[in-house]
């Protein structure tokens, strides 16, 4: 795994997010966790120093809905692990499976400052598979880089499975086709659950079953539903089929999630909205504009920001959330929406998300406020190790960003 450093980076603007900015500030990192947060922060002898001469220190940025190493870039069909569309629940996949962490787009988040991605199966089933969150770089294999693999499932709604199987002939063809491929599943894990609990009781054998398995943990609150949902009758479909069956729904998309801010508020349901650099491709997201968010976000709705990568480049996940300051959404909110806010919603707020004690060393230096399109990630690091550094005097005065290598790293 990427190794745990011990650094201090002092004389740095800190933003910690989840508090108060701190003004000439120091960040202390023992064996690649953060041990301590302010102006007055004793380094001990011998760990590295790093002056940040005044330059903004944030925690990584967090993905919160992505496809990066599943759907690797200019690979083609060979590269495209995202949708096993072959059955319309794939409740026993699992997104870890099919993670290619040497694919390009790794490179590029830590260049666009984001440590950290949820990854996850795509949108063409009604239930597409179990989620995992990763650090963006730093394993041998992408198991030293999971931050949690109980995290979520993924699930759609709207017009991609009512598409993919509608051209199949198969069901689930129409929204309620759609509706009713999850109801069922919650239904049979159901059923499961008490079986295998009346079973386990008696000391009698049981078949297990993955899929069930996983959609029994869903019901206990284990695992969030990340359901991708664009339109606000089928945001109203999703907030149903939550209440049925009493899981912790997270909306994934939310175009129109604005038009019912104030049952989402009223719901503390939060959105995780984007991608919204995209044109309008499909009838579901011709509603789509930044200002969205910040009227979700307004109306008390708890927000984060998706690139959707590979539909958006996951380094420009920092640009939507300035986008979305220009179009009225709070500054501090938007930041929060691509730090604390998806660590918090997905339960990897005890890791990351934040500048504070007992978090990973996760924390990217700025050479100024990174909601300015004219600044830049300078230095990155993960788990205290510096992973990635802007060079501004390389390709011939250009500049360009190194990414410390796996070859070198573990040589």
């Amino acid at each position: 795994m990427t190794t745990r450093s011990s650094i201090a980076i002092t004389h740095a603007y800190v933003v910690p997010v989840a508090s108060a900015p701190i003004e000439d500030g120091t960040v202390l990192i023992e064996d690649g966790v953060i041990t301590a947060v302010g102006q007055d922060v004793v380094v001990p002898d011998g760990v590295e120093t790093i002056d940040a001469q005044g330059r903004w220190l944030l925690p990584g940025f967090v993905e919160a809905h992505g496809h990066i190493g599943i759907h690797e870039e200019g690979e083609g069909w060979a590269g495209n692990d995202t949708n096993e569309m072959t059955d319309p629940n794939g409740s026993a996949l699992r997104a870890i499976d099919a993670v290619q962490i040497d694919e390009e787009g790794f490179r590029d988040a830590l260049a666009g400052g984001v440590t950290t991605a949820v990854i996850k199966p795509g949108s063409g089933n009604p239930i597409g598979g179990q989620t995992v969150a990763i650090k963006t770089w730093g394993g041998r294999t992408i198991d030293e880089q999971v931050i949690s693999d109980s995290v979520s499932v993924k699930s759609a709604l709207g017009e991609n499975p009512k598409r993919v199987y509608g051209d199949k002939k198969q069901l689930p063809s129409t929204r309620l086709g759609v509706a009713n491929v999850i109801r069922k599943a919650f239904v049979d894990a159901q059923n499961y659950a008490a079986k295998r609990d009346a079973a386990a009781e008696e000391g009698k054998p049981f078949d297990r079953d993955l899929g069930k398995e996983t959609l029994a943990r869903v019901l206990a609150g284990e695992l969030a539903w990340d359901q991708h949902t664009h339109r606000a009758d089928d945001i109203a479909t999703a907030i149903r089929l939550s209440e049925e069956f009493g899981y912790r729904l997270v909306i994934n998309h939310g175009t129109e999630g604005h038009l019912v801010a104030d049952v989402l508020a009223e719901k503390d349901i939060p959105v995780i909205y984007g991608p919204m650099f995209v044109s309008r491709s499909k009838v579901e997201v011709r509603h789509r504009a930044n200002r969205n968010i910040a009227a979700m976000a307004a109306a008390g709705v708890r927000v984060a920001i998706t690139t959707d990568h590979p539909v958006i480049p996951i380094n420009f996940l920092v640009h939507q959330a300035s986008f979305a300051a220009r179009d009225g959404l709070p500054r501090e909110t938007a930041l929060a929406a691509i730090t604390a806010n998806p660590a918090s919603f997905l339960r990897l707020d005890d890791r990351v998300g934040s500048i504070k004690e007992g978090l990973d060393g996760d924390v990217v230096l700025w050479s100024g406020d990174p909601l300015d399109t004219d600044q830049r990630a300078e230095r990155v690091f993960i788990t205290g190790t510096e992973v990635y550094t802007w060079d501004p005097a390389a390709d011939a005065g250009r500049g360009a960003g190194r990414v410390q290598e796996r070859s070198a790293r573990f040589a």
